[in-house]
């Protein structure tokens, strides 16, 4: 029976009705949550907030911190071709990669135009785990055409938590994984977790001392119980989005469709952003074969047609000006803030920005924020000078340093 107008309409509205995913933590999240700040990552819910964004972000920098990263768009690729193919997708030598070692990454389209960044894992001689921001299957199984390779998603299936912070290697010891202790930045390692294993990685998003750890998701909430009851000793805490944000913006990374706008995600041309536009020109490795982009990059330095470049500020005052205008002399619009704290460890008003050539390369002096603040129901506008430093803009030693110091 044909439907009616309406019953169509109706259907077409069906899709707000169909919940977020859960994770496979979200029982103990939704426990911990007081003030149910949720919010959605990839389709799946949340947590922005579990309790308070600033003691949530204190936990991280002073004792351990967990953090969900189950959303995390995750691809298992493997084949006889896995190394060949990621070489040829990726701005990294993937050659140069050794098994159980990971390495930050980014891949463009043909024109050069970042679609993403994230990190890859050799998990061994042919087999990879490719963790990003956004979701390229399509992408991804285009450009595997001629290569031996098989690519498939694997975020429902695989659990991830982080944990960070500086007594978060104690947090490890005491529940029971022996030998993290040996784990480099960037090591990989398999340890026992009930009859199967968990895969522990030395990585993380807060510029701290951490770890990444991915297990089956069946195994997901023994994973998390262990880690509770090791770390209370400890004042482990979970946290959501909010602080972890502070965080990496203090280590001075950048976020896809945050700090940049993918390839696959901008509606319009010019908003577009190559490797050396938004700081991710050290990625690229021109000695290696034919990547995708590598021509339109070579040849946008050598004919310095770059449009754009990404800094660190450091802003007079103690307002975030985060989505502020940039302006040199306070005359020429120079670009745009893309994330912006003020840092309670480094004490400082800094942000990430986004300017265009030739301010930030050549035109380094004399720029200024454009500041709205709330002040009595009113908006007070304030031009506060800014001026550029590197980033990251806090370097914790107990971040490299191996073993790691116990706590």
């Amino acid at each position: 029976m044909t439907k009616s107008a309406a019953e169509l309409r109706r259907a077409a509205r069906d899709h707000i009705l169909a919940p977020r995913l859960e994770t496979p933590f979200h029982d103990r999240l939704m426990a911990l949550s007081e003030v149910n700040d949720w919010y959605n990552w990839a389709g799946y819910k949340a947590p922005h907030s579990l309790f308070d964004s600033e003691l949530e972000y204190f936990a991280i920098r002073s004792t351990a911190a967990l953090f969900d990263i189950s959303p995390m768009v995750k691809y298992r690729i493997t084949g006889a071709d896995a190394e060949r193919y990621l070489n040829r997708l990726t701005l990294r030598d993937v050659r140069k990669l050794g098994v159980n070692r990971v390495h930050y990454t980014a891949w463009c389209d043909d024109h050069g135009h970042v679609l993403d960044d994230g990190t890859l894992f050799r998990l061994g001689d042919q087999e990879f785990r490719l963790c990003c921001q956004e979701r390229h299957l399509p992408w991804l199984l285009d450009s595997a055409i001629g290569f031996s390779v098989d690519i498939r998603e694997e975020t429902e299936e695989i659990a991830g938590l982080a944990l960070q912070g500086p007594t978060s290697h104690a947090v490890l010891r005491d529940a029971g994984f022996i030998g993290t202790e040996k784990l480099k930045p960037f090591d990989i390692a398999t340890f026992p977790h009930e009859d199967g294993a968990v895969t522990i990685s030395r990585t993380g998003f807060t510029g701290d001392l951490g770890y990444e750890l991915f297990v089956p998701r069946a195994k997901a909430l023994s994973l998390w119980d262990r880690l509770w009851t090791a770390g209370r000793e400890h004042t482990i805490r979970a946290i959501g989005y909010g602080a972890l944000n502070q965080t990496r913006i203090e280590a001075g990374f950048i976020v896809a469709n945050g700090d940049f706008v993918t390839a696959e995600g901008s509606l319009r041309a010019h908003r577009v952003r190559m490797p050396d536009e938004i700081g991710l020109d050290w990625l690229v490795d021109p000695d290696k074969p034919n990547f995708n982009g590598r021509r339109a990059i070579l040849d946008a330095r050598r004919n310095q047609t770059l449009k754009h470049i990404l800094v660190g500020l450091e802003i007079e005052g103690n307002i975030p000006a985060e989505h502020a205008l940039v302006y040199h002399r306070q005359k020429h619009e120079a670009g745009l803030v893309t994330a912006a704290i003020w840092s309670p460890t480094a004490k400082r008003n800094i942000a990430i920005a986004s300017l265009e050539r030739p301010y930030g390369s050549k035109f380094t002096e004399d720029l200024w924020v454009e500041i709205y603040a709330m002040r009595e129901l009113k908006y007070q506008k304030m031009m506060k000078r800014a001026k550029i430093v590197p980033r990251p803009f806090v370097k914790l030693a107990r971040r490299t340093l191996t073993p790691p110091g116990l706590k």
